[in-house]
């Protein structure tokens, strides 16, 4: 388990705001050994008891996809893996959501999650006991009442307001509300510098826009204050700035490993992922 329980440990300038008869008897004959199990059951648990589900959490401007290297490796690893749709609409609905998609899921979980998406799985974990770590890949960890716009503002660095083209859309309840979208011909630069060009410009065209109000909407209670966790800090981030990365793990008494590459590290370096992804899992097994 992880040392001690801490009672401490994408973005947007503040300016913008998923998975016969029976046949005669035979003579007896000795029982043979039972053979090892193997297959999807065994490669869900082994001595140390049932292996986590590893949930996979994107960011805005991303989809699932994102994870893709990732979840290959850790399937190879014998881990359960599941990487849901984040709806990116506002942090308390995408944290409900997130709490729906856990409610189905048997056992303990690991949550990671990516730029935004760590905001969401700050909340979602809340009390949730069968979180056993979080992991923030180039992430939000947010403390209650801040806002990943804000975070993202308040270091110097972030070129992402000069890239994002604002555009309407419908609300449920009638109106309408902003999200963003990277533009594509500015999408590699901002998000993906590390990324080959045409796997790059596969991502601007599948990006999923982020609401405002999402960006904007402030946190609640932190599970990072009662649940271990990892974070990686992406070096060349022109998303969040890498320093205000690093001082959201700080504060949350997060394991840091750091990490050259651009906002999109987990398509560009998804070996370094999945090894942060895995320290955390044996840490808390």
């Amino acid at each position: 388990m992880h040392p001690k329980r801490r009672t401490l440990a994408l973005a947007l300038p503040a300016t913008l705001a998923a998975l016969m008869g029976a046949a005669p008897a035979a003579p007896a004959t000795p029982a043979t050994p039972a053979a090892p199990a193997s297959g999807p059951a065994a490669a869900g648990a082994d001595r140390h008891g049932p292996k986590p589900t590893i949930v996979l959490v994107h960011g805005a401007f991303a989809d699932a996809s994102s994870w893709s290297g990732t979840i290959r490796r850790l399937q190879r690893a014998g881990y359960p893996v599941l990487a849901p749709a984040n709806p990116l609409r506002g942090l308390a609905a995408d944290t409900a959501y997130l709490r729906s998609v856990l409610a189905a899921v048997e056992g303990p979980v690991v949550l990671v999650g990516h730029s935004y998406g760590g905001a969401v799985i700050s909340g979602a974990a809340l009390g949730d006991i069968r979180v056993k770590a979080l992991v923030y890949i180039a992430a939000f960890t947010p403390d209650k009442g801040e806002s990943a716009a804000e975070l993202a503002a308040k270091f110097p660095g972030s070129t992402l307001g000069d890239t994002v083209n604002p555009r309407s859309y419908p609300l449920p309840g009638g109106g309408s509300g902003t999200e963003l979208v990277i533009e594509r011909a500015k999408f590699h630069r901002q998000f993906a510098a590390d990324v080959p060009t045409a796997d790059a410009a596969v991502m601007a065209a599948t990006q999923r826009p982020v609401a405002t109000a999402a960006l904007e909407e402030t946190a609640g209670e932190a599970a990072w204050k009662t649940i271990p966790s990892w974070a990686l800090i992406a070096t060349a981030d022109k998303n969040i700035p890498p320093a205000a990365e690093r001082w959201m793990a700080r504060r949350a008494g997060s394991h840091i490993t750091e990490v050259d590459a651009s906002h999109a590290v987990a398509v560009s370096r998804p070996a370094v992922v999945t090894d942060v992804i895995l320290d955390a899992v044996r840490a808390t097994r």
